[in-house]
């Protein structure tokens, strides 16, 4: 009799001890956080509250051109052509005139400056030798329109300033003798074909 009454308070102690042993909270162990757990975000603050936001890429839309004839499609397609034909040439001069004005900028000496701009126009007239002298009449035309389009002046005023008036005058007479007009300037609304095709063809992406 004894020995039942010692053995059940045994008895429910362990069980006690069991029970507690399993109710007690387990450590928890933290995740480790990756670099693509936490992504952070501009937020504006709106009365009190932070509004988060993500800016997004801007994203343009072209919508499908509908030609009224083949023959339309086809003087596009031709311009088209021509446009990505002459477009790294205008780039070109773009970069060189913009590297000239860099180089004048912080060259006060007039000798030489005169050196700098008659190295940049011997290397326009070698790729003028080497590539554009094999232009069409309608791909020079477009050329003189896109010079303006990314220098920001004309061929002929680009000469004047480099060369001086009378050799802008002499340039001016032969291009016209074969089509050309170095003074033609570019307009996004009266060009507009050219400017959606160069906006289209990824130059500035």
């Amino acid at each position: 009799m004894n020995f039942y009454r010692l053995f059940i308070p045994l008895i429910v102690m362990i069980t006690g001890a069991s029970v507690k042993a399993q109710v007690s909270p387990l450590p928890v162990k933290m995740p480790v956080m990756g670099k693509n757990d936490t992504i952070r975000v501009a937020s504006t603050n709106v009365d009190g509250e932070m509004i988060p936001w993500i800016p997004l890429n801007e994203v343009i839309i072209y919508g499908t051109r509908i030609f009224k004839s083949a023959a339309d499609q086809a003087a596009f397609n031709r311009l088209r052509y021509n446009v990505m034909k002459v477009m790294p040439y205008a780039l070109f001069a773009k970069r060189r005139y913009e590297q000239l004005e860099r180089d004048l900028a912080v060259t006060g000496d007039k000798k030489e400056q005169k050196k700098l701009v008659k190295q940049c126009d011997k290397e326009i007239k070698e790729m003028f030798n080497r590539e554009i002298k094999e232009l069409t009449i309608t791909q020079g035309q477009i050329l003189t329109k896109l010079i303006d389009r990314e220098v920001g002046r004309t061929t002929y005023d680009i000469i004047k300033e480099t060369k001086g008036g009378v050799t802008a005058f002499v340039y001016q007479s032969v291009a016209r003798v074969v089509g050309h007009n170095l003074k033609s300037t570019y307009s996004p609304q009266e060009d507009r074909d050219i400017e959606s095709i160069i906006i289209s063809s990824g130059f500035y992406q």
